[in-house]
């Protein structure tokens, strides 16, 4: 990956949450122009912003998944990122809690996924041990992740921006993305089955941002890292194959927090459900109680917090808190994850798409790029600079 001093960067990256400004980190490490632009007025205000902030240990992902390698690689990567740019964190482990017979027998999948994922730092606890470290937990059995914990996205986004700036990339908010054409070498190109071309290259990208100038950028790489406007944005790509591009649902989750004195110091999870993590209990770093995400899926991008969803939180977590008191739950806040399945479908891999997928050289592109998005934003980025490096539009 030479830099091309006749572009105008070197690689260009749409959309500056944790994800894109992960790219643009890992890309200007090896000495490449990066120019990484955001459509609103600030970076991370997007999926970044509206999330758990929790960092994953890779319990949960099927083994040699992106999910599963990507998260365990991205926090064993992310911890001394955090401790050397001086971002808050905590290492304050989880606990992912089994109440009955159905739940146990969840709970030992989990515990069977880890150790086959390689996850270090797991202990299976019975109901007892569980209650010594946290005593106002309810339950039979419980998983210890030891690895797990909490983190500063803002403050981990505002790093991963300094390190761009320090290399001579820059981060450009209020300049959407409008449209990409490809700067074609003359190449022949096949288009197969799928509709993806193959053969031929590019010289790059052209890439117009919707500003009022309309400016033109010429770019050697792109890079999409859209979130929710993933989809939209890969419509707007010449040459992109439309089969190649995913269907977009909105998974909200609203957060609700907890009054009193924060009952638990590490982490606690229910066994998984179809599609999310469960209503879980973190504490955050300001050593508050926060309780959430539940899982609806939605029509439209929407934060608002109902206040009668908190019946439901009641009930859920009395399961295995059960000492939690009625009118102690305020609404906080909402977010919306970019699923690329609907309800009642399994639940998919990260879609990273590099030119053997699309056969676009120069072009990486994200889909679904959810939990655990955030812990593994360090690995992503690492991934997408590999794909690019070799950069091949495959046959």
């Amino acid at each position: 990956m030479t830099p091309d001093p006749s572009k105008d960067t070197d690689a260009l990256i749409v959309g500056a949450g944790a994800v894109g400004l992960a790219c643009g980190y890992a890309l200007a490490q090896v000495g490449l122009r990066v120019i990484v632009l955001e459509a609103g007025p600030r970076i991370g205000e997007g999926v970044s912003a509206r999330n758990s902030e929790v960092i994953h240990a890779g319990l949960y992902y099927p083994t040699d998944s992106l999910k599963a390698r990507l998260c365990i690689k991205g926090r064993r990567a992310l911890y001394p990122f955090l401790e050397s740019h001086g971002v808050s964190y905590r290492r304050c482990g989880k606990l992912v809690v089994g109440n009955g017979d159905a739940e146990i027998a969840a709970l030992k999948k989990v515990w069977t996924q880890a150790e086959h994922n390689g996850v270090e730092g797991i202990e299976w606890l019975s109901g007892a041990e569980a209650r010594q470290l946290e005593p106002q937990l309810r339950c039979d059995a419980a998983l210890l992740s030891k690895e797990s914990g909490i983190l500063d996205s803002h403050g981990y986004m505002l790093a991963l921006h300094a390190e761009i700036e320090a290399r001579e990339g820059h981060v450009v908010c209020d300049s959407p993305f409008a449209a990409a054409a490809p700067l074609a070498d003359g190449s022949a190109h096949r288009v197969n089955a799928h509709g993806v071309r193959r053969g031929g290259g590019t010289q790059g990208w052209s890439v117009t941002l919707a500003d009022s100038d309309r400016t033109t950028l010429t770019t050697s790489y792109l890079v999409t890292a859209a979130g929710l406007d993933a989809q939209e944005v890969a419509t707007r790509i010449e040459g992109f194959p439309t089969a190649r591009i995913p269907p977009r649902h909105l998974g909200k989750g609203v957060y609700f927090r907890y009054t009193g004195k924060a009952p638990f110091q590490r982490l606690v999870y229910p066994p998984p459900i179809p599609g999310a993590l469960g209503t879980h209990y973190r504490l955050d770093l300001g050593g508050q109680g926060v309780l959430g995400p539940d899982l609806e899926y939605v029509e439209e991008i929407d934060y608002s917090v109902d206040p009668a969803k908190a019946q439901r939180f009641y009930e859920d977590v009395r399961r295995y808190w059960p000492t939690l008191e009625s009118g102690s739950l305020q609404p906080d806040y909402a977010g919306i994850r970019p699923k690329i399945h609907g309800p009642g479908e399994p639940q998919p891999d990260f879609r990273i798409d590099g030119p053997a997928a699309h056969g676009l050289p120069g072009l990486v592109t994200l889909f679904g790029i959810e939990s655990p998005g955030l812990t593994s934003s360090l690995a992503i980025g690492e991934q997408v600079r590999s794909l690019l490096e070799s950069n091949k539009p495959g046959y």
